[in-house]
């Protein structure tokens, strides 16, 4: 059995526990969750919590979404190379990140919601990172795979199943 809505707008699992990214909505669910995620970038433990924020969206792995008490946000600064619109969520903001004094900076490593959409106003100020611009990120001690492209930022574990947009070929879905 894959995973399904069910009555209250939320999933059920396959068998396995196993989600398939076909079976997420569009437009994209919200919800929380007590996963334990963690963020690390050359040693340093970036972000890490057990309550989070996820988006759910038809072809695309899990987006995990931090709350700013659960980041160190001293290692970070607001990027000026960025902005992006989304139709459901609004306007993102991008932040770079700096680990250790002197060290080189990482660009546009997350992306957070200052004003969301009255339907997406629980990101409001949470911080999202691409699994592909820090050194490590995991699920409930998983390491994730990015996801393809570099435009999305899904998490991909042995938690879900795809295909998942973002490779070559795929923009069109």
């Amino acid at each position: 059995m894959e995973r399904r809505e069910n009555i209250d707008g939320g999933m059920e699992e396959d068998a396995s526990g196993v989600e398939s990214v076909w079976d997420y909505p569009r437009p994209p669910r919200l919800e929380a969750t007590g996963r334990h995620l963690r963020v690390v970038h050359a040693g340093v433990v970036v972000a890490e919590t057990t309550r989070a924020m996820r988006i759910l969206e038809t072809s695309h792995p899990p987006v995990y979404y931090f709350p700013p008490g659960d980041v160190a946000m001293k290692l970070l600064r607001e990027s000026r190379t960025r902005g992006t619109f989304c139709e459901f969520k609004g306007i993102a903001s991008y932040w770079d990140l700096m680990v250790k004094e002197g060290g080189s900076l990482s660009l546009g490593v997350a992306w957070s919601y200052a004003n969301p959409t009255r339907s997406y106003l629980d990101l409001k100020d949470y911080l999202a990172f691409y699994a592909n611009r820090v050194d490590e990120c995991w699920v409930d001690g998983e390491r994730v795979v990015p996801q393809p492209g570099d435009f999305y930022g899904g998490w991909i574990s042995s938690q879900v199943k795809g295909p998942f947009k973002g490779a070559p070929g795929t923009l069109g879905w």
